[in-house]
């Protein structure tokens, strides 16, 4: 029997929200603070399921460290260069694809390694072999366990660097973030070449944030090329709080533009490092009220207007500007998405599925929608094909005035395993 969360009508959206830390920032900081000469202490780490498959294989890999009660809290004893585990292991990594590309591209500098991994089903579908190809050009032994380009894969080190690599930016930014993460371990200079055009590139922006935070510049050269010194270490800055999850932060502040009261974010701000924050931009261009303090954001409810709008730059967040859209005046249409395909699930297909349900009609292109609202939001039943984001996005429906059913609602322990919780909180009926 399938597990359903039915969620009632909502009359107002009102209340503060203490933002999770981001996922993105945490399995990175994760990664340098394990890397590095020194301890650090990481505040407000997510405490998700992406996250324990980080924590785990680190673990695995024999890296100390110690966890709060809350597991918000984790002290890391660091390494001081990169892994040199020599035990056969496989790790397990679930469906974390910020856990996968990084520990592929790091493991393979072990010239002893011999390890798997691998993941749930979907994970097994999420293509890897852009980064592989990049690897292999260094001297890395890779190899396929079942299908070509995708896990579960066979890691058996040489990885020792070439002077000009590259990697083809189409699919994932993950595969870039991975090389810009070993290359100062290496003792060659790196300079690293973008084939195709680099997507999602706000997120390449964090990891060179976090990566100079732990004591590492990257040259960035108009995202066409990026240049790393070799023979470096890590350093641990000693404390690094972790700031709100933006991505997380949409579905609350989207709730508020469409059926605010107010809501008021706690732990992030428009200075934010995450791509993600670039999505109060679009909601206040589509109406809503904004205000931006030092340590909170905050949006009230205004009539909302269709946008037409590249969305490369935030894939998470345009999945929340979909299901706003239906409560908009006009015809929306969110482009350059192709990467939505290759995600957790068939982004594109699942969204165009689940927003036929309430009575939309949908125009489905191959990197792009077009979503006309209904008249009337239907009641449905949202399926969310184990996908977190789906989940959360599509609990927007209950601000229509009709109850919105959702199939495997616990699938949003992967980034936010509170959500319907919080959002409860700030939902008056």
């Amino acid at each position: 029997m399938k597990n359903i969360l039915t969620l009632n009508p909502i009359n107002k959206i009102n209340g503060c929200i203490q933002l999770p830390g981001s996922k993105s920032i945490s399995n990175r900081a994760l990664l340098l603070s394990a890397l590095s000469k020194g301890h650090t202490r990481l505040i407000n780490l997510l405490n998700s399921d992406d996250i324990n498959y980080m924590l785990n294989a680190l673990k695995l890999l024999g890296i100390k460290y110690y966890l709060s009660s809350n597991n918000t809290i984790c002290d890391i004893i660091g390494n001081n260069e990169f892994f040199k585990c020599n035990k056969k292991l496989t790790l397990f990594l679930g469906n974390a694809g910020t856990v996968i590309r990084p520990l592929t591209a790091l493991l393979s500098l072990n010239k002893n390694c011999n390890i798997t991994l691998t993941g749930e089903p979907r994970m097994l579908e999420r293509p890897i072999g852009h980064l592989v190809e990049s690897l292999r050009m260094g001297g890395a032994k890779i190899e396929y366990l079942n299908n070509k380009n995708y896990p579960p894969i066979h890691l058996k080190g040489g990885f020792t660097g070439i002077n000009n690599i590259e990697i083809d930016g189409s699919i994932s930014s993950q595969f870039l973030t991975s090389l810009l993460m070993i290359s100062p371990l290496l003792k060659i200079n790196t300079s690293i070449f973008i084939k195709n055009t680099l997507v999602s590139k706000p997120y390449i922006d964090v990891t060179i944030k976090l990566m100079k935070i732990f004591g590492v510049t990257v040259y960035n050269n108009n995202y066409n090329n990026f240049i790393i010194n070799g023979n470096q270490n890590y350093f641990s800055p000693g404390e690094y709080i972790i700031e709100g999850d933006a991505s997380s932060a949409s579905y609350f502040l989207a709730a508020a533009a469409i059926k605010g009261g107010k809501i008021k974010l706690i732990n992030i701000n428009k200075k934010s490092i995450q791509g993600d924050i670039k999505f109060i931009d679009v909601l206040k261009y589509m109406g809503a009220k904004i205000h931006n303090g030092k340590n909170y954001i905050s949006c009230s409810r205004n009539q909302l207007n269709s946008i037409n709008m590249d969305m490369n730059h935030i894939p998470d967040a345009a999945m929340t500007i979909a299901v706003t859209s239906l409560f908009a005046n006009g015809i929306t249409t969110i482009k350059n998405i192709y990467n939505w395909r290759v995600k957790e699930t068939d982004r594109i297909s699942a969204m165009v599925t689940e927003l036929r349900k309430t009575g939309a009609f949908i125009i489905e292109g191959q990197d792009f929608i077009t979503i006309i609202p209904p008249k009337n939001i239907q009641s449905t039943i949202i399926e969310t094909y184990n996908d977190h984001r789906i989940a959360m996005c599509f609990s927007l429906l209950s601000l229509s005035n009709k109850p919105v059913s959702i199939i495997n609602p616990n699938c949003i322990s992967k980034t936010y395993p509170n959500y319907f919780e919080d959002f409860k909180k700030i939902s008056y009926y």
